[in-house]
């Protein structure tokens, strides 16, 4: 075993561990190498990538990015972080199973310990795949997952509420699924409320990911008291930043001021957090 698996493993196995605890834990979103290690000097115990946050980042919008580019700015966060970092992976990048699966072994090999596979087409007209379809390609990333020598942690995602499909009881229905696929964490982005979060943990006995950031206001204390085992944020931060970015512009253009320096991050403090001695 190499040290590069032997490391990996470690991160996994850690990773693993975090969703066993009987607390839930945030997942921090990074787009690029700088925002992980600023995220990882906050003190977040794990990462996981954001596909729209790197889209928007290269001037795109979300669901336009291929598998390579996806992996390859995941392998930088990899490299720019000693934490367990997970993928959004999207819809596994392939028509076939066998393709998803070849995505997780990818994904493998740029050093992630994670990744989640959603049920979106990618198809205005019909943007949720057939249950039975969408569980196929589950099992096959959980099968994928498992030949690997380390504790690959496979999210699947049940899209219909992000999708503008809210079917309470179709997702739950799809997650249920999904667990009998195999898959080791299960989310359905999007939820609006308290007790659809609640009645989606009640319904699995796998741990459940929600997404924060949006509209739903719950804090860490009680997405726990309702069953939550991880809390993402998904794009929140890098539109944030976005929108730091755009009021910024209008301020200058309106306005012909610059007042927004006043809550910029001091200059040495960002040097100091970035620089890891390298």
């Amino acid at each position: 075993m190499t040290d590069t698996t032997a490391d990996q493993r470690r991160k996994a196995e850690a990773f693993r561990e975090l969703h066993a605890a009987d607390h839930p834990f945030v997942v921090a979103n990074p787009w690029d190498p700088g925002t992980a290690r600023v995220l990882t000097a906050f003190g977040f115990p794990a990462l996981a990538t954001t596909g729209a946050g790197l889209a928007h980042s290269l001037g795109r919008p979300d669901g336009r990015l291929t598998r390579e580019q996806i992996l390859a700015n995941a392998a930088a966060i990899v490299a720019a972080t000693h934490l367990p970092v997970s993928a959004d992976l999207e819809s596994g990048f392939g028509e076939t199973p066998e393709q998803v699966a070849e995505t997780i072994r990818l994904a493998a090999r740029a050093g992630l310990v994670g990744g989640s596979i959603e049920d979106s087409t990618g198809r205005a007209d019909d943007p949720v795949r057939p249950l039975e379809e969408a569980a196929e390609r589950v099992a096959a990333a959980v099968t994928a997952a498992r030949e690997l020598d380390f504790p690959f942690t496979v999210t699947a995602r049940a899209e219909n509420f992000f999708q503008g499909r809210p079917d309470l009881p179709d997702t739950i229905r799809r997650l249920q699924a999904y667990e009998e696929a195999g898959a080791d964490v299960l989310y359905a982005p999007a939820l609006p409320d308290a007790e659809s979060v609640r009645a989606v943990c009640e319904s699995v006995g796998r741990p459940v990911n929600v997404l924060m950031g949006g509209a739903l206001r719950l804090s860490v204390t009680e997405l726990g008291k309702l069953g939550v085992r991880r809390i993402s944020v998904g794009s929140a931060m890098s539109r944030a930043a976005f929108g730091a970015l755009v009021r910024a512009a209008e301020e200058i253009r309106d306005q012909g001021t610059f007042t927004f320096g006043a809550d910029a991050l001091p200059y040495a403090d960002l040097n100091r957090i970035l620089d890891t001695g390298e």
